[in-house]
């Protein structure tokens, strides 16, 4: 059962393909990322998500964040956890449906996508592989209270983020690999000139780096 959005490209593999679920931004859709599918490895079985909050008048979110002049910026971590369990049944549907290889998950998020894929991994660290991270922080508000080492060694990080950034200060993402230091994880953390995007250098990092790691 599923009743998040989406849409594919299908792998030159006709079983045990790799799979890679895109996770777009707060405002976006399913095609932002997806824009990325035709330059990424052909191996790859390719779905893009649409978060489950429409946004007026347009776009989607994976949980609100409200703008408050007395509480400043704040996130709706109950919708931020809800959606960390939809992705998490998601990527079980993902592999019951189609012939990829449910040892072979990889999440690829952007901004408030990337923060999501992060709690997936950290949350659900036996459904997935690998994680490319871009422009996104670790939001531990909405992970485990504990995460043991053994249950997450496994793991694969891409980390990016634009020196920059206007939307999510630098500073946020630079914690990230301590974060992942601490728990012994693989991880790779990259800054791009750029602003809250992702530079033609960095995607050509992360698609380097996945042909390693898939």
């Amino acid at each position: 059962m599923n009743d998040l959005h989406y849409i594919t490209r299908p792998s030159s593999l006709q079983e045990n393909a790799p799979l890679l679920i895109m996770c777009h931004g707060y405002g976006s859709d399913e095609n932002d990322l997806f824009s990325f599918a035709a330059e990424l490895p052909d191996d790859l079985f390719i779905i893009s998500v649409r978060a489950p909050y429409p946004m007026q008048p347009y776009g989607n979110a994976w949980y609100a964040i409200n703008f408050d002049a007395e509480k400043g910026k704040w996130n709706d971590n109950i919708q931020a956890k809800q959606s960390v369990d939809k992705i998490s049944a998601f990527i079980d549907y993902a592999c019951n449906t189609y012939n990829v290889d449910s040892k072979n998950v990889t999440l690829l998020g952007f901004s408030q996508g990337t923060i999501l894929s992060y709690a997936v991994a950290l949350n659900y660290p036996h459904k997935v592989k690998n994680i490319v991270a871009l422009s996104g922080y670790i939001h531990k508000d909405i992970l485990p209270h504990t995460i043991e080492d053994n249950k997450v060694e496994h793991l694969n990080f891409f980390c990016s983020h634009g020196s920059m950034d206007q939307v999510i200060p630098v500073d946020w993402a630079r914690k990230n690999p301590e974060f992942l230091e601490e728990l012994d994880i693989n991880h790779v953390y990259k800054e791009y000139p750029v602003g809250h995007g992702v530079a033609p250098q960095n995607f050509y990092d992360f698609k380097t780096w996945l042909e390693q790691y898939i």
